[in-house]
């Protein structure tokens, strides 16, 4: 029974669990920061509120949530800008990226090299919005009808969903594609 050790196996999936859950905290300390700071710090607006929701669905310590708050209220905030990119996919459904980062120029650049290595393009401003709706909180919910895909476009939209999950600026992807139209996180 060589190699054989349980508290490897549980140190390796403990890991593969702790990043996962770091990867996602992260996400939402930066969601909470720019709402707190377009809030002004004031927990009770609608944007921030949801935003402290969605973190504590997935179990974000309270002390993370606070500390995220205050930052957006503090000069390191300014640092932080929501971008949306929009682009048309595979089997041409209508895909809308929401980032946040701290430098537009370079997330603008690693999104467009990240799509065309999938064969497709960043589309202008607007040319993709017409397929979703807007709603007060900033989430996007796709306009019907929803798109049909064969099984070679779901699978390389998969690709592409695991590709801009592992790049940290993303927040959320909306896409009006049938059976992926609430995978907004």
């Amino acid at each position: 029974m060589s190699g054989h050790s349980k508290w490897s196996q549980i140190k390796r999936q403990k890991g593969a669990t702790d990043a996962a859950k770091s990867k996602t905290f992260s996400r939402f300390a930066r969601l909470i920061a720019i709402e707190s700071k377009k809030a002004g710090g004031d927990v009770s607006s609608p944007g921030l509120a949801t935003a402290i929701e969605r973190a504590k669905a997935v179990n974000m310590p309270k002390d993370s949530i606070e500390r995220a708050v205050s930052k957006g209220t503090s000069k390191d905030a300014g640092d932080l800008e929501q971008v949306v990119y929009e682009w048309y996919g595979p089997g041409g459904t209508a895909l809308i990226i929401d980032a946040l980062t701290d430098n537009k120029n370079r997330t603008t650049q690693e999104i467009k090299h990240l799509i065309s290595k999938s064969g497709f393009e960043l589309g202008t401003p607007g040319s993709a919005l017409w397929a979703f709706a807007k709603s007060p909180s900033g989430e996007f919910t796709p306009n019907e009808p929803l798109m049909d895909l064969s099984e070679a476009d779901e699978e390389a939209l998969g690709k592409i969903f695991e590709q801009l999950d592992e790049h940290e600026d993303v927040q959320r992807v909306f896409t009006n594609a049938r059976g992926y139209e609430n995978t907004g996180d």
